[in-house]
């Protein structure tokens, strides 16, 4: 799964549940590869059509939903300089329904074709929702079944893994990168997620203000680990065994 190849192009696939996951769990790092170089294909199962905000005065209903989600999500892809989106258009809350092996497949059929350096995904049970536990569940078995070498992270919920002992887990399992120079990218994909951050009145602050909301790192666990030292500010410089 991962070129290695001298001058070859580093690759990410995100696959993640919904339409915003890519911003506002890790769009700092998103954006930070992008302006790297990286190749980044972004995968969201569903459209995000059964969210529960609609705006701030509201203008969304559950007809339009969809649509306005997906015109969203591209322009967050825009600021944070993801390539490519597919979607899976699997109905929204209901992706641990999917067929599993079916979900395994297409997403295994993606990863044959991009070849990725990198995969982002949920952990399966750590994920804090059903959607993003089943897609994590799936992207996971999906890159054990690929022969190809690779790294797979798992993306987490800002500082809790300061402390992943908590978790079961120990800071050797922990990628911690520095975006605090690819914020002003993040904001702006927050925003570009308009009906589900009108509410949220610190996103729409002046721009000073806001970013100042915003951490200044994001943090990964690493699905297959090493038991070599690893180097682990980098996503694509860290050592990983399958």
């Amino acid at each position: 799964m991962s070129r290695t190849t001298e001058g070859a192009k580093r690759t990410i696939l995100a696959v993640f549940a919904h339409p915003d996951d890519e911003s506002f769990i890790c769009g700092g790092t998103l954006a930070k590869y992008a302006s790297l170089g990286a190749e980044i294909t972004l995968v969201s199962a569903t459209r995000g059509e059964m969210g529960r905000r609609m705006g701030n005065p509201p203008y969304v209903n559950r007809e339009t939903m969809p649509d306005i989600r997906e015109k969203e999500l591209r322009k967050a892809c825009e600021e944070l300089g993801i390539q490519e989106l597919i979607f899976f258009d699997i109905r929204d809350k209901m992706v641990e329904f999917y067929d599993s092996e079916r979900l395994i497949e297409r997403i295994g059929e993606l990863m044959e074709a991009k070849q990725p350096d990198v995969v982002l995904t949920f952990h399966e049970t750590l994920g804090g929702h059903p959607d993003h536990c089943a897609i994590g569940k799936a992207t996971s078995e999906a890159f054990r079944r690929a022969q190809q070498k690779g790294s797979l992270f798992y993306i987490t919920f800002g500082d809790a893994m300061e402390a992943p002992e908590l978790f079961g887990y120990t800071k050797q399992d922990v990628v911690r990168i520095d975006v605090r120079g690819h914020l002003k990218a993040k904001l702006a994909a927050f925003r570009a997620h308009r009906c589900q951050t009108e509410i949220d009145e610190w996103v729409w602050l002046p721009d000073r203000e806001a970013l100042a909301k915003l951490g200044g790192h994001e943090y990964f666990l690493a699905g297959n680990r090493s038991v070599e030292p690893l180097v682990f500010n980098d996503l694509f410089q860290a050592r990983l065994d399958r």
